[in-house]
């Protein structure tokens, strides 16, 4: 017999309210599964450390015009250099930001965004508790990259980068071709880490290797990818899986708050 289908997306956390390509990554994953069957892994990497990925742009109930709004931050060396993992939430910020939502999102959204403790949690948490708020997790089994217990079984890599502390924080710095760690300040500019030994716990890949890393744990049959996704992704790293072109959707850059 044919093992059930593991049908599988990933997506950084991107916005607190999902941005509109990863509700059509979640529509067309159920949407394989009523007409195969199996289960949906959401393959969450958090990981990333890129504080864009978290921009939230939002249209005006009434005049339709857009706001784009983001966390803060803790300070500089956390929203350059530290995975979205453990990138913490300012107090204040969540207050601050919930008093601009209700001319833009329905009233539940704005409950639902109040709700989450800001103290408690990271950028990375608190994206993902206000999509589970939303529903769009129903049934869907959450996996993180951020995970030690799923990095330590992951396959080895060469291309990867290592959590590790600097500046009083922990940051998410490149190995590079010579084996030292750097972190890109941007242009030519790196700041390269003192030697430090690290465990496969600290390991994530990076986009040329995340596929066939993610891919060694979770065995999915099927991976939704995104317009990004299919310029980058190389099929022959995964020869055993089906790729399906995520659903088409409108304004795939703004946020999506109509569950």
């Amino acid at each position: 017999m044919n093992p059930a289908p593991v049908i599988c997306f990933g997506q950084q956390p991107c916005g607190f309210f999902p941005r509109r390509f990863l509700y059509a990554k979640f529509a067309t994953a159920r949407r394989l599964q009523a007409e195969l069957g199996g289960e949906i892994v959401f393959f969450y990497h958090d990981s990333d450390h890129d504080p864009r990925e978290t921009q939230t742009t939002l249209r005006h109930r009434k005049s339709d015009t857009p706001l784009t709004l983001n966390f803060t931050f803790i300070n500089k060396t956390q929203r350059k250099f530290s995975p979205l993992y453990a990138k913490k939430i300012p107090v204040g910020w969540r207050e601050q930001t919930a008093r601009q939502l209700p001319a833009y999102v329905d009233q539940r959204w704005v409950a639902a965004f109040k709700a989450i403790p800001e103290t408690t949690c990271t950028v990375a948490d608190f994206c993902l508790e206000l999509y589970r708020a939303m529903g769009l997790l129903d049934g869907i089994r959450v996996v993180r990259s951020s995970d030690p217990a799923f990095r330590t079984t992951a396959c080895l890599i060469d291309d990867y980068f290592v959590d590790v502390p600097y500046d009083g924080e922990l940051v998410r710095a490149r190995r590079s071709a010579t084996g030292s760690l750097q972190l890109h300040e941007g242009g030519n500019s790196f700041i390269t880490l003192p030697d430090t030994p690290y465990t496969a716990a600290q390991i994530s890949p990076s986009r040329d290797s995340r596929l066939r890393w993610m891919q060694s744990v979770i065995h999915c049959t099927h991976y939704i990818a995104g317009a990004g996704e299919q310029a980058y992704l190389n099929p022959s790293d995964a020869p055993e899986i089906t790729f399906v072109a995520r659903n088409t959707i409108d304004r795939s850059d703004e946020a999506y708050t109509d569950a």
